[in-house]
């Protein structure tokens, strides 16, 4: 049967076109989530580095504005697929060969010392926490606030039961029932590398300001598309986190929504959040499809894990740097 051509007009809901013929993806868009922009381009085409199952999820940037997304996206189903416990854990077991769990560790605890700037505030909501490991280091520097956990999987509820957290909270801040039950009950929220996963960014930042109470800080970090590394590395960028990362948000972007919004940016940070995995990372992905292949790049796992850490001190201050961090408070009124 012949098909209608595809022309801005007939573009079925917000700029969406050609129908994937993979269940767990939605119609490809033809234009930018974040700006409208239609002028996009392929960043990264890569494979499920853990089910190396058939096809290819793709990265596309806009031209316009530097937004970074998956395109086409994951459908509700393919969204709890990749967000189920079993799919957790073996994504846990394919970090660990980036990141120590010490390395982990340490890195909550240098965030939680630099945030110690905050204050000491009465309530704490860590938005996809997972086993709230942070939570957990940040309990040195805040021993008088009350942390909770929100986080789609189980683990939130576990980590309440290991006391990491006080409250548990399973699901996403952006459903209303979540956002309406929690309104106002937080002096800080943060989500640290959460913003990726969401579905709509945008409305995850809102559902963020309405739990927040007035003068509340939101905390958000997250993985920057503009860093070098990925145009060094294409598709072996270990932050595309390609099938679960539905968006990469530019500094600019994310500024100039939070500024939209009310608030006031307080920092900016693109050196702490630095992960020194971008080379180790890459090396992972390459051997991740074939036990062959993990083998024999196994002997140059922990020199390029050292090198990663040898350069960080210099690439923290660069383009290369993966990350940034943005401290904003939402207005009083």
């Amino acid at each position: 049967m012949p098909t209608s051509p595809v022309t801005p007009k007939n573009l079925p809901h917000g700029g969406y076109a050609q129908r994937s013929c993979d269940p767990l993806l939605e119609p490809r868009r033809e234009n930018c989530p974040w700006c409208g922009s239609a002028r996009l381009r392929t960043r990264a085409r890569m494979r499920d580095p853990l089910r190396h199952r058939p096809g290819r999820f793709v990265v596309e940037q806009c031209r316009d504005c530097a937004h970074t997304f998956q395109n086409p996206r994951l459908t509700a189903e393919g969204f709890a697929f990749f967000h189920r416990d079993v799919y957790e854990r073996q994504l846990e077991e394919f970090t660990a060969r980036v990141l120590s769990a010490d390395a982990v560790r340490r890195r909550h605890r240098a965030t939680a010392h630099k945030l110690s700037a905050l204050g000491e505030p009465e309530s704490w909501l860590d938005v996809g926490t997972g086993h709230a490991r942070f939570p957990e280091a940040a309990k040195e520097f805040f021993p008088y606030t009350s942390f909770d956990g929100l986080d789609p999987t189980a683990r939130v509820e576990q980590a309440q039961l290991e006391e990491r957290v006080e409250e548990a909270h399973r699901g996403y801040l952006a459903a209303p029932a979540t956002t309406a039950r929690l309104r106002a009950r937080y002096d800080v929220l943060s989500m640290f590398r959460h913003l990726e996963h969401a579905p709509d960014p945008r409305a995850e930042l809102r559902a963020a300001l309405t739990v927040l109470r007035p003068g509340g800080h939101l905390i958000v970090e997250v993985a920057d598309p503009r860093c070098a590394f990925a145009t060094l590395l294409g598709r072996r960028w270990l932050p595309y986190g390609q099938p679960r990362h539905l968006h990469l948000v530019p500094l600019r972007n994310l500024r100039a929504e939070l500024e939209a919004l009310g608030c006031a940016i307080l920092v900016t940070d693109r050196s702490g959040p630095h992960i020194p995995y971008d080379l180790s990372g890459a090396l992972a992905l390459a051997s991740a499809p074939y036990a062959l292949l993990r083998f024999a790049a196994a002997p140059l796992r922990d020199p390029v894990s050292a090198l990663d850490h040898v350069l960080a001190p210099l690439l923290r201050h660069t383009r290369f740097s993966n990350a940034y961090r943005i401290v904003a408070r939402k207005p009083v009124r």
